[in-house]
């Protein structure tokens, strides 16, 4: 399954906020993310451009997988996995004694939507600022996902150039 992101930095999430409550949005919440990034001992993901995550929520804990972006859309798109996991702490030792080691953590209060059959977050990034992002999961297909996001975009009066860095990308790059 691949995710085709929208990211776009904003001044303000309240505007968007209040088209999406307009446009009857299904709200799921106001959830706090602390996310820890880890590397491999056998390749580094920075230079792979792959992921792995542990996501804290007060509701779960996820671990997510993510391959390389693909780059040639102009959009960010990109194979995830998840699986709920029931003790972040006990995947950590495990990674740490396969060599794996923390490489980032990235903390950020997100709400979720859905609209139009896409997954919308209006993020608050520790350090970073206030992003929206629109996501859809496709097959393999990405032109009528695209299209879709566009739609949305437009549809939201979402202004602002695209971001296809991640928020772990965009911390580094600040350091």
């Amino acid at each position: 399954m691949l995710e085709i992101e929208l990211k776009v930095r904003v001044d303000s999430l309240g505007p968007v906020r209040k088209k999406l409550q307009e446009n009857n949005a299904e709200f799921f919440g106001r959830v706090y993310e602390h996310d820890i990034y880890y590397n491999a001992p056998h390749r580094d993901f920075k230079k792979t451009d792959e992921a792995l995550r542990v996501r804290y929520t007060d509701r779960n804990i996820t671990i997510t997988y993510k391959g390389a972006k693909i780059k040639n859309l102009g959009i960010k798109a990109r194979e995830e996995l998840n699986t709920a996991i029931e003790s972040g702490e006990v995947f950590g030792h495990i990674l740490s004694r396969l060599g794996f080691e923390k490489s980032a953590e990235v903390n950020k209060w997100r709400e979720n939507y859905r609209y139009s059959n896409a997954s919308i977050a209006l993020d608050e990034v520790e350090n970073l600022g206030t992003f929206i992002e629109i996501e859809v999961l496709a097959d393999n297909t990405t032109s009528t996902a695209t299209k879709r996001i566009d739609h949305i975009k437009k549809e939201l009066g979402i202004k602002g150039k695209a971001i296809l860095a991640s928020y772990l990308e965009l911390l580094q790059a600040k350091q």
